[in-house]
């Protein structure tokens, strides 16, 4: 079996029972950095070989891991900090085993993008994880309209070096008065959400860079309000185009934000009349 496990982004203590019990049970683990991930294996007295699986040498990695598979092994695999595959390698490695019917599974535990989430204050029944955002050129700014064009609440990862940028081009787009916020040093001692208009977010950073990892959490595009007038115009074009009343309500409810008892009833209306 491959195990995905998520690590800590800060606190030693964000690691599972069930994650370090399995670390101790593996054969190996595969990690994004050597280094990094054997002092998480020291803390907890854990002792097993490591091998490098990042960016530049995970699909040489993922036929080596699924030849260890094929012997018998159990074989770990943890990135830097948080869940597996979420922006960091793994997904060649689960794509591999998809693809050689080879079994895998997921340990779950801490993830940088939920828990900046929560952590925002702003909606969470609907949201988009987009990560990191293209540098420069066309794909900055066709993710940015994207982003900023979204009735969802959506989660960047961002450089602190990069965090005003960002935050200047996405109040350009979305305007200075859309809910932003910062949330950075997720576990750790200056744990920080900064909740704030667009506007206001920029001058704060202008000139003061925060420290830490960023996670920004935008505010979805308000719906624009629907007079009753364009309701009801809609209504019509709807019933005249051969849609039955009950379909009716339910397209224009999801069109406005209107109650669809109350569109049902205007059809209704509409067609006695």
């Amino acid at each position: 079996m491959l195990y995905l496990i998520a690590t800590p982004i800060g606190n030693m203590e964000d690691v599972t029972l069930r994650a370090l019990r399995i670390l101790r049970e593996v054969d190996a683990v595969y990690c994004e950095d050597t280094r990094h991930s054997g002092l998480l294996l020291s803390h907890y007295g854990i002792k097993k070989p490591l091998f490098s699986c990042h960016d530049h040498n995970e699909a040489q990695r993922a036929q080596e891991i699924a030849q260890k598979l094929r012997a018998g092994e159990n074989i770990a695999y943890i990135s830097d900090a948080g869940m597996p595959c979420i922006s960091d390698p793994g997904n060649r490695l689960t794509e591999t085993c998809v693809r050689e019917g080879l079994p895998f599974t997921v340990i779950p535990g801490a993830s940088a993008s939920v828990t900046a989430l929560a952590l925002s204050g702003l909606p969470t029944d609907k949201f988009t994880f987009y990560g990191f955002l293209p540098r420069s050129g066309k794909e900055r700014s066709g993710a940015l309209t994207f982003i900023c064009d979204s009735p969802y609440t959506t989660i960047i990862y961002e450089s602190p070096n990069r965090v005003y940028a960002t935050l200047c081009d996405l109040c350009g787009k979305a305007g200075s008065e859309r809910r932003c916020a910062l949330v950075r040093e997720i576990t750790k001692i200056y744990e920080e959400c900064v909740n704030l208009p667009l506007g206001e977010l920029c001058e704060r950073y202008k000139d003061d860079a925060p420290k830490g990892e960023c996670v920004l959490v935008l505010e979805g595009k308000p719906k624009e309000e629907t007079s009753e007038a364009d309701i009801d115009a809609r209504i019509r074009e709807l019933l005249e185009s051969g849609m039955r009343a009950k379909d009716v309500a339910k397209q224009v409810a999801q069109e406005t934000g209107a109650s669809k008892n109350e569109v049902y009833r205007k059809a209704i209306e509409i067609i006695d009349n």
